[in-house]
């Protein structure tokens, strides 16, 4: 029984000692097991980096673009364009609707420009409900991302400062010298007025282009009438614009945009029928003599209102950006100066987008 008793007190011993050692591992793994807050901060440290690429603001040049499913192609020749003419670093930030995400993608992974920095924004047309009316005169100047330009703070971008580009232009100059335009204190944008080039002014009398306020709003309505802004001021053009994203977020610049496309919505104080369709007249409505002029040799316009009225070759090949605005785009025909265009144009490899010529079938 003694025995027993001594190997009974053996294996207690031995069973404590094992209890212990279980106990000691266990507490070993619980220490240096992630933590949840451990994992938020892995997962906060991750989206800095993810990001950090393109929000270098000092070393990049931010470019935001659209790309729409009927103009992708559009887009990628400006895109072409840009890359093609600077030795800057630059970020593209191409907004498209869901439809087009793949598109997109696809079509810059499979040509030469797979290489370029970008990030695809998706966006949402439902920030529009109760501010776009549908206009049957010119359709394509409702679609949901030519209302882009006005919630560049909605973005997903942490830049100081961006240029917006419409789909429909191409640089020719170094987009590193657009960029670096001086921008008077409290302006938010910088734009080329309508009245600044004398080369233009012959163009414009040909195909009766609007270049004041009065081309833009209904001044036979009271709410313009109030606004106290003389019919006769120099219009400008927002497809082209460097934008100040501090000075823009402290001016609600897009809460003020918002209000007249609301306000049209109720009263009807412009409409597409009019020059410009209803994205241009809320800018020119909020941004009226606030605003940082542009070199104009950085938006040479009005190439797509005419298909015979044409500029000087000379006169071209200055210019430092094109844009083809009006009805008349450079990837159908008739179309003017389209050599200028079609030399930055990069195929479609799903073959979707094709070029309309007077010798094709497409």
């Amino acid at each position: 029984m003694a025995l027993l008793r001594k190997i009974n007190r053996v294996l207690l011993v031995l069973l404590v000692l094992l209890v212990c050692v279980l106990l000691h591992s266990s507490l070993l793994r619980a220490s240096t097991r992630p933590t949840l807050s451990d994992h938020r901060k892995r997962l906060s440290g991750a989206a800095k980096v993810s990001s950090g690429r393109a929000s270098e603001v000092d070393s990049v040049v931010p470019v935001i673009i659209c790309a729409s499913e009927e103009h992708v192609g559009a887009t990628m020749a400006t895109i072409n364009s840009i890359i093609s003419n600077t030795h800057a670093s630059v970020f593209f930030y191409i907004v498209t609707l869901r439809d087009a995400v793949k598109l997109t993608r696809r079509y810059i992974l499979k040509t030469k420009l797979k290489g370029i920095q970008y990030k695809i924004l998706e966006f949402n047309p439902m920030v529009l409900q109760g501010k776009v009316k549908p206009d049957s005169s010119r359709p394509d100047l409702l679609h949901p991302l030519n209302f882009v330009r006005f919630y560049l703070p909605l973005l997903d971008i942490s830049h100081k400062r961006v240029i917006y580009l419409d789909d429909d232009v191409i640089v020719q100059g170094d987009i590193k010298d657009l960029f670096s335009i001086k921008l008077k204190p409290g302006h938010a944008a910088a734009f080329a007025t309508d009245c600044d080039l004398p080369s233009t002014h012959e163009m414009v009398r040909s195909i009766g282009m609007q270049t004041t306020y009065m081309g833009f709003l209904d001044y036979r309505k009271q709410e313009v009438r109030d606004l106290g802004i003389n019919p006769r001021d120099c219009s400008f053009n927002p497809g082209v614009f460097v934008a100040d994203m501090k000075e823009w977020k402290k001016q609600k610049i897009t809460k003020q945009l918002e209000k007249w496309m609301e306000e049209n919505f109720r009263q009807n104080i412009y409409s597409s029928a009019m020059a410009g369709g209803v994205a241009t007249p809320p800018m020119l409505i909020v941004f009226h003599e606030k605003f940082t002029t542009l070199d104009p040799l950085w938006h040479v316009r009005h190439l797509g209102w005419s298909p015979d009225a044409s500029y000087s070759d000379t006169f071209l090949q200055g210019a430092h950006l094109l844009h083809w605005n009006g009805p008349f785009k450079p990837w159908n025909y008739p179309a003017v100066h389209l050599d200028l265009w079609e030399k930055w144009f990069v195929p479609d490899p799903s073959g979707k987008f094709t070029l309309a010529r007077p010798d094709s079938d497409s």
